[in-house]
């Protein structure tokens, strides 16, 4: 591990916290998959524990003992700064004062995760990368085995996502799915359970969950689950509700979704 304190000097390693964006770090080694940022002790551990190989790090000088229990083992590069001057570097307030850059993985195919689970997510554009950490946390929490994704969900690897889960986004699996989606869901034998505001939507609480593999699935902040995974599913359910509140964050849904249907 070799400490660079970054105090006055240019060094263009420190791009990919201070100049790229998420989406640019995510193709850097285009065609093999790229790197994303990691934020705070508790992700980054969680991170490592998960295999992810960590590239260089980037930390506040009080935060240093902590980054060298973390990555000592590993032969990686450890820029130093002043809490001030890395939030003026990297343009935003830090939780925990430490980022890592972590080689990705490729990520595992969607049908292989339906056969091995029985208990599966599914996040249709779900695109805010807040909401999209704070499911995957009560995914991991409520029984949940995997999460599938559609193309326009935020990418659970964010900064922001992995660190609002706490790191789950490294304890379950997950992936991207296509447009064969549900087909392939019903074909691999799971019963599944659309949480939308519906005239025809069961009440949650009254709902008898017989199958043995089930699948939830959550739609878009603004517009819902769309209507072609919307006809393809078993069941339509909601959240009862008070005081003429008719829906919660797709987030806080999801909580009260999982711990009814996976019945842990």
């Amino acid at each position: 591990m070799k400490i660079i304190r970054t105090a006055g000097l240019e060094v263009p390693e420190l791009e990919v916290y201070t100049r790229l964006n998420e989406r640019q770090v995510k193709t850097i080694f285009e065609p093999d998959a790229g790197i994303f940022i990691c934020e705070s002790k508790r992700v980054i551990d969680r991170a490592l524990s998960a295999g992810y190989e960590p590239l260089s790090a980037f930390c506040e000088e009080s935060c240093l003992p902590d980054v060298q229990e973390l990555a000592g083992q590993y032969d990686i590069p450890v820029y130093v700064a002043a809490y001030n001057e890395m939030r003026a570097m990297t343009g935003y307030s830090l939780t925990g004062g430490i980022l890592m850059a972590m080689r990705r993985k490729a990520l595992p195919d969607a049908e292989e995760i339906m056969r091995s689970c029985s208990r599966i997510v599914v996040l249709d554009d779900v695109e805010n990368p807040t909401n999209v950490g704070a499911i995957f946390r009560s995914a991991a929490a409520l029984g949940a085995e995997a999460v599938l994704l559609t193309a326009g969900s935020a990418d659970p690897l964010y900064r922001r996502a992995a660190r609002v889960s706490m790191g789950s986004v490294f304890l379950i699996k997950w992936t991207f799915a296509d447009e064969t989606m549900m087909e392939k869901l019903k074909a691999n034998g799971f019963e599944t359970y659309a949480l939308a505001l519906s005239d025809h939507a069961q009440m949650l609480g009254e709902l008898a969950t017989g199958s043995s593999k089930q699948a939830v699935i959550l739609g878009n902040e603004d517009h819902g689950i769309s209507g072609e995974i919307l006809s393809a599913c078993d069941h339509c359910v909601m959240i009862p509700m008070q005081n003429g509140v008719d829906s919660l964050n797709v987030a806080a849904a999801s909580a009260v979704a999982f711990w009814e249907i996976f019945g842990i």
